[in-house]
């Protein structure tokens, strides 16, 4: 009786543990948001941007002007950004079996950098922060639809790959392969560009989350929140195919019907980020897996809701960082993710000890 007891107690404490790390993680999410908000280059009192937000805007224009247009979009943005990359290194880490699978990793951050190049360079613009500010709302569009279409077609290839080679390593280096020739084909372009295009083109590969205006939040915003509709949808195939594409036939799962929406999904959330906020690395990455450290699980049901917020509260994190409050400059953001990133990537490979163990 007293084991059962200890058992039961044990379960309810497990079932609380995720529904505790949600709540912990909302209101990080709101504290790291308002601090987002809060700090930068000019000094606004916290109780002015808090009735700036709640629709009772001050005398002074100019600070409702800077937590409108610019500081509200932005932290917007990165919420969007650390949800989105990193549901989809959560969904290509399960898709493929690999724990350092992430659209950095595979080529699909280049892919859909290639296809962002290839609209701004041959419509004679660059790819910049002011450049994109300056699109209008169908080209917002052409551009979304070109870089997604080319994270689309290079997870496909790398796909391809991997279903007739099953080494991890190999198709690491398969994904690495294809971001050199992306990197190639773009250079290649930008050697015909003119000298203030090409130094314009490596600023926007730093990543920005500053280039994201109202109107392209609003665009943003339903791409992102389509393909994590569409994340959530599958979250019952990712469980099942961490078993393995056999076993998850023998259930009647359709492994390729599954596999379309989950390419599909990461394509829309990666290609999207990508076109406005530049290539992003390591937040694919290393978010699942310090989600999977914290829980303790592999169910999707549970990891991807987790995911979701923990993605946001490090890029908020990252954007503060990035802003070194008192000062003008502003750090790469991919500078900061970085930091942050690489190290869970060298824990995951030290823990792993090789890349052929299995995927858990």
């Amino acid at each position: 009786m007293e084991s059962r007891a200890k058992e039961e107690i044990l379960n309810r404490k497990k079932k609380r543990k995720p529904l505790i790390l949600l709540v912990v993680l909302f209101f990080a999410l709101l504290f790291f948001f308002i601090g987002d908000i809060a700090l930068g280059s000019i000094h606004i009192p916290l109780n002015k941007i808090i009735s700036i937000l709640f629709a009772d805007p001050t005398d002074n224009l100019a600070w409702n002007n800077i937590i409108l247009k610019i500081r509200l979009p932005k932290a917007t943005t990165a919420v969007l950004v650390g949800a989105a990359l990193s549901v989809s290194g959560l969904q290509m880490q399960t898709l493929f079996r690999n724990p350092l699978a992430g659209p950095s990793v595979l080529g699909i951050t280049s892919g859909a950098s290639l296809g962002v190049a290839l609209v701004m360079l041959s419509s004679g613009f660059v790819t910049t922060v002011f450049a994109i500010r300056s699109l209008g709302f169908l080209s917002s569009w052409l551009l979304i639809f070109s870089a997604t279409m080319g994270a689309f077609l290079t997870l496909l290839f790398v796909l391809a790959i991997a279903s007739k080679v099953r080494d991890n390593v190999i198709l690491l280096l398969v994904g690495l392969m294809v971001s050199h020739i992306t990197i190639a084909l773009v250079s290649i372009w930008q050697y015909f560009s003119q000298p203030d295009q090409i130094k314009d083109y490596l600023m926007w590969t730093f990543g920005s989350l500053g280039g994201v205006t109202r109107e392209h939040l609003f665009i943003l915003s339903i791409v992102v929140v389509l393909g994590l509709m569409m994340a959530f949808g599958t979250s019952k195939a990712l469980n099942v195919l961490l078993l393995g594409e056999n076993y998850a036939r023998s259930l009647g799962l359709s492994v390729n019907y599954s596999r379309i929406i989950i390419i599909i999904s990461t394509s829309l959330m990666a290609g999207s980020i990508t076109a406005f906020c530049g290539p992003i690395g390591f937040i694919g990455i290393a978010v699942p897996h310090l989600s999977r450290s914290l829980l303790n699980t592999s169910d999707h049901k549970i990891l991807i809701p987790v995911v979701c917020l923990l993605g946001g509260v490090i890029m908020l994190f990252c954007d503060i960082v990035t802003h070194l409050p008192g000062k003008q400059s502003i750090l790469p953001i991919n500078a900061i993710t970085s930091l942050i990133g690489a190290p869970v990537v060298i824990s995951v490979i030290l823990r792993k000890n090789n890349l052929k163990s299995s995927f858990s």
